[in-house]
């Protein structure tokens, strides 16, 4: 009952009441970021959901687009700006992301939506982490989040889904408001962000 209701039913009341109290918030950091990049604060970008049913997540942009002689982006590190770095390893970042929870693309707790280009790569068992909802946070998130490798992310992402319960959901997001504070695996130890996953890493 808890997954197949009330579990939707927690993730509008969680969203909607966190918007409208981090509502001036929100204008604000939207309005500075826009004059640091003099232009779109939010990042768009296409990723699967439930079933493999792809939409679009929002984020709060956390890196400017320079690109180099050739016109290819310059890596993570060097378009990474300091409020960014600040957005990120507050998890600031994420918060667009309750417009998808009330839509009803995410939800508030979840196995994190990756890159659309994965999918064909995946195992069987790998693709389960598509029979529920992707969330803002997640047990692989609390377990390690970009500090950890590819193989173990789908184990805890597989794990999740098999054992969803309205106790792990509570444990998960207490857990991850001390993660928060603590700033912890926010990076991977070699990138900004992870390295891309091939099928095998």
């Amino acid at each position: 009952m808890y997954k197949s209701f009330f579990k939707r039913v927690l993730d509008i009341c969680v969203a909607f009441f966190s918007l409208v109290l981090l509502f001036p918030f929100l204008v604000t950091l939207t309005i500075v970021l826009t004059i640091l990049y003099k232009g779109n604060p939010f990042f768009f970008q296409t990723r699967p959901g439930k079933n493999g049913k792809c939409f679009n997540i929002i984020k709060f942009r956390t890196m400017n687009r320079k690109r180099d002689e050739w016109g290819t982006l310059l890596p993570d590190s060097e378009r990474m700006i300091p409020i960014g770095n600040w957005l990120r390893k507050n998890s600031i970042d994420e918060l667009p992301q309750l417009v998808n929870i009330l839509t009803g693309t995410m939800s508030l707790i979840g196995p994190r939506p990756l890159l659309v280009e994965y999918l064909p790569v995946y195992s069987e068992e790998q693709k389960k982490r598509h029979d529920v909802r992707p969330g803002i946070t997640g047990w692989a998130q609390v377990n390690g989040r970009n500090a950890i490798t590819w193989s173990e992310k789908f184990e805890y992402d597989i794990w999740y889904v098999n054992h969803l319960s309205f106790k792990l959901d509570t444990k998960i997001f207490f857990l991850t408001i001390k993660k928060i504070f603590d700033k912890e695996g926010i990076n991977n130890s070699e990138n900004v962000t992870m390295p891309k996953f091939n099928g095998h890493n």
